[in-house]
């Protein structure tokens, strides 16, 4: 009796041993897997280190993290519940209005107005909605890398580059080749070939690509725990509860990688090298590939005051953004005593976010999915 007793205890350890690297995570969002009813949409993104400047030595130390950086690397994650996963890879030097700030390479959106600021350039850029953010240190890459025990990779060309201010040391010989952690850091960040920053996506996405193929294995099963610490305490990210489940759900489907980036066209704006957007190829790559039918937020809706307080359409516009719509705007037509309504095929599903007003068969602004006429019955602020 007393052997199955040992052999039992013996097995719990083992299992205590190798779920305890991810208590921190497990207490913080601790949750069981659900089917969600459509795509959870992520903002996945690299900080850069920041140095202190000021500082007596040189290289200068890097200053404690505080993910307020601009963002080396950005991608906008979006899981379905069938385990599809889409990757979309937006250049850091992408030229884009962001909230705030103006006119920029998307990769200052963190650093003019945050995590929040980024999400919504994201979301103005792809006219998606995005859920929620995860903002990675330096650091998450190869402590990932190391935890996995290592990612195989095609290393493409000789790369040999020094920094010695910013303690990057590179030196890779080409072939196909398992990276421990530094090497594969110098393997994403390298940038000095023809191709810049698009080399370096093209990269990342392999490395996303080989790690998920690693993480499918049931023979690295054991190693998923290491992994998830790793990156959770090189992480800060809104992540509700009910979102890690949903990502959870996705994942026990068998998770399936598809990876894009965003158009375009290298360019310059003053001096300033910057990567033009083909919207137009963005637009129809968004419609063919990211699209949920069945979520109101990818739709566009246009706002019209006909009968309610003064600045309404404005905060109904402003309300919908919060809600994660991502192309609403003010149409003006003529006044006149009416009461709330809403037109378009999906008009119901909207009305449920306004709060309030009938569906009809009126006519929609031009370029519109849905139309929201707001009248007399529009609460005062």
């Amino acid at each position: 009796m007393r052997t199955p007793v040992v052999v039992g205890l013996v097995v719990l350890a083992g299992v205590v041993a190798v779920v305890s690297p991810a208590a921190p995570f497990l207490a913080r969002y601790g949750t069981l897997p659900r089917k969600a009813d459509g795509p959870v949409n992520l903002v996945l993104a690299g900080v850069d280190v920041e140095y202190n400047e000021s500082a007596p030595v040189w290289p200068y130390p890097a200053q404690p993290e505080s993910y307020r950086g601009r963002t080396d690397t950005i991608m906008l994650a979006q899981a379905w519940p069938d385990g599809r996963v889409n990757l979309l890879s937006i250049p850091r030097d992408s030229w884009v209005n962001m909230p705030k700030s103006g006119w920029g390479k998307i990769n200052g959106a963190n650093r003019s107005g945050g995590p929040e600021g980024l999400m919504r350039a994201v979301q103005d850029l792809t006219g998606l909605p995005v859920d929620g953010y995860a903002l990675l240190s330096l650091n998450a890459v190869p402590a990932l890398t190391d935890a996995a025990g290592g990612v195989t990779v095609d290393v493409g060309q000789a790369m040999k580059y020094d920094d010695n201010a910013g303690n990057l040391h590179i030196d890779l010989k080409p072939g196909r080749q398992r990276l421990n952690g530094e090497q594969m850091v110098g393997f994403l960040r390298f940038r000095h070939d023809n191709l810049g920053d698009i080399g370096r996506i093209g990269r990342q996405q392999q490395f996303v690509g080989a790690l998920g193929a690693q993480v499918r294995n049931p023979l690295n099963a054991w190693r998923l725990p290491l992994m998830v610490a790793a990156v959770d305490r090189n992480m800060k990210s809104n992540l509700t509860r009910a979102q890690v489940a949903a990502l959870m759900g996705a994942g026990l489907s068998g998770v399936k990688i598809e990876t894009h980036q965003v158009p375009g066209t290298f360019g310059y704006r003053g001096a300033a090298s910057v990567w033009e957007v083909d919207r137009a190829a963005l637009n129809a790559l968004v419609a063919r590939e990211f699209r949920d039918p069945n979520d109101p937020r990818s739709l566009g809706v246009a706002v019209v005051n006909t009968d309610a307080p003064d600045g309404s359409a404005r905060r109904l516009k402003e309300r919908l953004e919060g809600l994660g719509y991502a192309n609403v705007w003010i149409v003006n037509e003529t006044r006149g005593p009416a009461k709330t309504t809403a037109s378009g095929d999906a008009a119901a599903r909207v009305l449920r976010d306004v709060g309030f007003g009938t569906v009809t068969e009126q006519p929609l602004a031009s370029g519109a999915d849905v139309t929201v006429r707001l009248g007399s019955d529009t609460p005062a602020p």
